[in-house]
């Protein structure tokens, strides 16, 4: 099993999911604000842990997965961020890490998502030796693309996932 690296930035901690961080996961899952663009709707509870139990098989069998964020300074609970292999229906498939990030409402227009995600890009291009990721985003999304740009994700193609239409980004 992969041990989860934990990763400090100026402000934020990265570490793996434990079962204590699980209602904070459910809160941030169950929010309409959230989830509006992931999904359309919110997560239910089960959805929820199954979710953190996707996360730790993401490590354990692939060495990557998604970290749980944190303010260094108050250890208040910030949101998600990492890299999956979901295989998803799209076409062309997404060969490579697909990068996400969620963050709860409070943790919203702070720059975290950038940072968080800067930091785990650095990781898994010089850790697990990845050499190009993708992240898949809503059109509306305009505070997600935002991120995207800013960690160096250009757009490859504009598709459609689950009957949505769904803007693919590379790096």
């Amino acid at each position: 099993m992969a041990k989860v690296p934990a990763i400090e930035t100026e402000r934020l901690s990265l570490r793996a999911h434990r079962i204590d961080d699980l209602d904070d996961c459910i809160a941030m899952w169950a929010d309409p604000e959230v989830t509006r663009h992931i999904g359309g709707r919110p997560s239910t509870t089960e959805e929820t842990w199954t979710r953190l139990l996707r996360y730790a098989g993401h490590w354990a069998l692939l060495g990557f997965g998604y970290w749980v964020v944190r303010e260094k300074a108050t250890g208040r609970f910030v949101g998600e961020v990492g890299f999956a292999d979901l295989r998803r229906d799209l076409n062309p498939p997404l060969d490579v890490p697909e990068a996400g990030w969620v963050l709860a409402p409070s943790a919203h227009g702070k720059g975290y998502a950038t940072e968080a995600m800067r930091a785990a890009i650095e990781w898994i291009e010089s850790g697990f030796g990845a050499r190009q990721t993708v992240c898949i985003i809503a059109p509306e999304n305009a505070a997600s693309i935002r991120v995207a740009q800013k960690c160096g994700y250009l757009e490859r193609q504009r598709t459609e996932y689950k009957g949505q239409p769904t803007i693919v980004f590379v790096r």
